[in-house]
């Protein structure tokens, strides 16, 4: 799916999200945005930021810049941030492969239900990595291709199907890190029905460097 193919499935969610996904994602979101810890005073990005379901989540002494490239879920998004006055929040109309932010911009860096849900999942992790701070964190929420064989095997059979409704089923943790100079730090599976996986990544992209 082309970036504007996707952008036209994602408008057409906009207005229902909230009620359809967002209910059944919201669970793990707030647990993703609770375990981030995020300090006083620190830079957060959010990428495919959708209908700012989490904003309200983080502390109102961070920054967040949340980013999509669906103008109809930022409009959700700006409503959300005007009803609930969050002063520290900015949004942007933006591409996830080609970000305008200078290196090293943010201090953490947040994808939730985003790299199974673009066309080039590598090159939008590359971004992050690079908008991130040396020692920084990447942390993304995603379904990722079950260990199990069986269901492995059925996640690749579905995936051609899913990616007409906006999603794929068949990445797996290492199609996504592989390369990349990050280091897993941590890895655990979420609810509902520990589906989904939560996982934090160290940006090792100085040591890389000086490599």
């Amino acid at each position: 799916m082309d970036h504007n193919n996707l952008a036209r499935v994602y408008d057409f969610y906009a207005r229902t999200y909230d009620k359809t996904f967002g209910k059944v994602f919201r669970e793990s979101r707030e647990h993703a945005i609770r375990n981030l810890q995020v300090r006083p005073g620190e830079r957060v990005l959010e990428v495919g930021v959708g209908t700012g379901v989490s904003l309200p989540l983080y502390p109102r002494d961070t920054q967040i810049v949340g980013i999509d490239y669906s103008r109809g879920m930022l409009e959700q998004a700006e409503r959300r941030v005007a009803d609930e006055r969050l002063g520290n929040v900015q949004l942007i109309h933006m591409d996830a492969c080609n970000m305008a932010f200078p290196d090293s911009s943010f201090d953490l860096v947040l994808a939730a239900y985003v790299l199974t849900a673009v066309p080039d999942h590598r090159t939008v992790m590359s971004e992050m990595v690079r908008v991130c701070k040396p020692g920084g964190r990447i942390v993304f929420l995603n379904h990722l291709v079950n260990g199990n064989k069986v269901l492995a095997f059925f996640e690749r059979l579905v995936s051609p199907a899913c990616e007409k409704i906006g999603f794929r089923t068949d990445l797996a943790l290492h199609h996504i890190v592989e390369g990349m100079p990050v280091t897993v730090r941590s890895e655990q599976r979420v609810k509902p029905l520990r589906m989904w996986r939560l996982v934090e990544c160290i940006n090792d992209k100085r040591l890389a460097a000086a490599i």
